[in-house]
């Protein structure tokens, strides 16, 4: 069974960084792309971050380009989000998302996680 689990969510100041993992088991995923999406209170899910297979490629939404980094290590099957500069418009849970539906890595995922929360306070 495969499954995709997050961690490293939590409450911090507006300002401090956070580094989620999202573990991947059940199935090698070295060979797919793999993101993250977040979806704030009353609004629809979002694309953060997203990066290609070997982790040459990779894709960040505005509004946390230059503040984000998303990285992967194949053997451990684990890829993670390295976020600094946190903002209160940030608060959301974060969900990790592995091989995408099409080659639009913003899209539908086939493997989502159940999401870990990130709450930044002003």
């Amino acid at each position: 069974q495969v499954q995709l689990v997050e961690s490293g969510g939590g409450l911090v100041q507006a300002g401090a960084s956070l580094r989620l993992s999202c573990a991947a088991s059940g199935r090698p995923f070295s060979n797919a792309a793999m993101g993250w999406f977040r979806r704030a209170p009353r609004k629809d899910r979002e694309f953060v971050a997203a990066i290609s297979w070997s982790g040459g490629n990779t894709y960040y939404a505005d509004s946390v380009k230059g503040r984000f980094t998303i990285s992967r290590d194949n053997a451990k099957n684990t890829v993670y989000l390295q976020m600094n500069g946190l903002k209160p418009e940030d608060t959301a849970v974060y969900y990790c998302a592995a091989v995408p539906s099409s080659s639009n890595y913003q899209g539908e995922y086939y493997y989502w996680g159940q999401g870990t929360q990130v709450t930044v306070s002003s």
